[in-house]
């Protein structure tokens, strides 16, 4: 019997039997590569070429010194090109009046019947708002304004939270609609109706501390109570934003980590301080932020419900900066206490997510 293998039967040396040098069989692989221009084969051009990239491409799609690919930077390119018309309305609707109020503020401004004109430079504003005991007033009662409504806010809205989850079903849904009415309500239109509850001749609130205690409160008639009932009607309508955020941060948690704590015998006021509540604290940083740039730069309800009074008890940064520079028209100064407002903001904001970071690097070290 001969060894020959039939004609065109493959062999493991060379081509089969009857075909050309160059002949591809049917998977597609060549036996032999004809040369390329310049003396190379294919497979040594591939080579030089360099391996494919993640999308398939050669060569062109090798990472940057950021690890990102050829279509990663495009979409990049394509994603900052959406974002642009957003980006050029924020500057114009915020960053230009802020930069344009701290010229102000460092400039000698000229007021005319044809409108106001700045020249020169000086820091002079910046000095009468530091020697002003009003300007003290207003940051001092902002400040703790500010702190005070948006613990209380996230107290009660984390409460209100736990309750919701617990609800479900259609129970849940009507106590968010519920929620939303002061949240939706605008401003101007809940501090008027505020207003007539805190009336001290017509008030419901003032009947009724009437008929409790003998003798009518005036509400908003003295420092103290002014103070507090302003803060009252603030929480009333914020607290559901705080709600909304939490539960929406109490939905995502996992369950089976709660589980795992009550299996480890847990109650449940363990399960929420120790578990749940460190896991909540993204949507708990997003709430503060949010109400600490609100609570700062209230204005609308002291306009409304108390006018700053009685006297300037309950007198904002933001009323304060409105009445210095078109109730006076103190542009210079007024444009001051617009650009310290701001910078407050700035570093309250940066002080607390610093804080946060740092107890969050903490707590991740200490694991």
């Amino acid at each position: 019997m001969s060894d020959t293998p039939p004609e065109g039967t493959p062999r493991a040396d060379g081509p089969p039997t009857g075909e050309d040098e160059g002949h591809t069989l049917a998977y597609g692989h060549s036996l032999r590569h004809p040369a390329t221009r310049g003396g190379r084969n294919r497979s040594d051009a591939a080579a030089a070429e360099g391996p494919p990239g993640p999308e398939g491409q050669k060569g062109g799609s090798r990472p940057d010194r950021g690890g990102r690919t050829a279509l990663e930077r495009k979409f990049a390119r394509l994603g900052w090109g959406f974002a642009l018309p957003g980006l050029l309305v924020v500057l114009a609707v915020t960053l230009f009046p802020i930069a344009f109020s701290v010229a102000m503020s460092l400039s000698n401004v000229d007021v005319s019947a044809g409108g106001f004109r700045l020249s020169g430079f000086t820091t002079g504003h910046y000095g009468l708002l530091l020697g002003s005991e009003r300007w003290r007033y207003a940051v001092l009662f902002t400040v703790l304004y500010t702190i005070g409504t948006v613990l209380a806010e996230l107290v009660l809205g984390t409460l209100i939270a736990l309750v919701l989850e617990r609800l479900g079903g259609a129970g849940r849904s009507w106590m968010m609609a519920l929620l939303l009415l002061p949240w939706a309500m605008i401003t101007v239109v809940s501090a008027q109706l505020w207003a007539y509850m805190y009336n001290g001749v017509y008030g419901i609130l003032t009947s009724a501390s009437e008929n409790l205690t003998g003798e009518p409160v005036q509400f908003l008639g003295t420092r103290f109570p002014a103070i507090i009932s302003m803060a009252v009607a603030d929480i009333w309508k914020t607290t559901p934003f705080v709600a909304i955020i939490v539960l929406a941060g109490l939905m995502m948690l996992p369950k089976d980590v709660t589980e795992a704590a009550r299996v480890d015998g847990a109650d449940a006021w363990t399960a929420f301080w120790r578990v749940r509540l460190p896991l909540l604290r993204p949507a708990l940083t997003i709430a503060v932020l949010f109400r600490i740039l609100q609570a700062f730069g209230i204005f609308d309800l002291p306009f409304v419900l108390t006018g700053g009074g009685p006297g300037n008890a309950t007198e904002s940064l933001a009323l304060l900066g409105w009445q210095v520079m078109f109730t006076n028209l103190d542009f210079g100064p007024g444009a001051a206490v617009a650009a310290s407002t701001a910078a407050l903001v700035l570093v309250g904001c940066l002080l607390f997510l610093r804080a946060f970071r740092s107890q969050v690097g903490e707590e991740e070290a200490g694991t």
